[in-house]
């Protein structure tokens, strides 16, 4: 049915104070507690019909209960050092279980749609890998047919150069890439400002 296909969540556990903590600098822990939830209760929505299997991996504890978490997903922790080799660590096992196709995603992307999600898996019917890119110069999605550690180990990551240096990574190795429409995460206040989530106590 999902042809191989598999998406792979990556969340934080909501826990006061260490989620969104450039936002909570501005606003508190609870109320950036409180977006967070709300980013990632549109995850869940969105991710719900996507046509493909779905892991979650959460980055300190697989709860026994969470928002994310459905009859058909699994839990995972995330493992590595940091993010880049936690990732490439999900996705390598994710291609060591059988999947052809893996599409990573967090939860920060409030304008990211089901729609977006399945162009992105179609993508890979064309090309070797597919990015979502993110205002911030980071990138909201990636998706590939098969690991590639170039990406993803010994690199520096929250900087404005992620993307521009993950693309020279796939050109530099020949890997065919497509690119998504431009959205915004949202980790800063002035993120949140420019979203429309962004409701100014009168």
């Amino acid at each position: 049915m999902n042809k191989g296909r598999l998406l792979i969540i990556f969340t934080r556990n909501p826990i006061p104070g260490k989620v969104k903590t450039r936002l909570a600098a501005a606003i508190g822990d609870n109320k950036a507690l409180e977006i967070y939830e709300t980013l990632r209760g549109h995850t869940a929505l969105i991710t719900k019909s996507v046509n493909a299997k779905k892991e979650l991996f959460f980055s300190d504890f697989i709860p026994t209960e969470d928002l994310l978490l459905t009859k058909e997903s699994v839990a995972r922790r995330q493992q590595g050092s940091d993010l880049g080799d936690r990732m490439h660590h999900a996705l390598r096992s994710g291609f060591a279980t059988g999947a052809r196709r893996i599409v990573l995603i967090g939860t920060d992307c409030h304008e990211l749609s089901t729609e977006i999600i399945e162009e992105a898996f179609s993508a890979l019917d064309h090309a070797e890998t597919v990015i979502g890119p993110a205002k911030d110069g980071g990138f909201y999605l990636i998706g590939m047919k098969k690991a590639i550690p170039e990406l993803f180990l010994e690199r520096e990551w929250s900087n404005p150069d992620v993307l521009q240096d993950s693309v020279d990574i796939l050109l530099r190795l020949n890997i065919s890439f497509k690119q998504l429409r431009e959205l915004s995460d949202i980790d800063t206040l002035e993120d949140l400002k420019n979203s429309s989530l962004w409701s100014p106590c009168p």
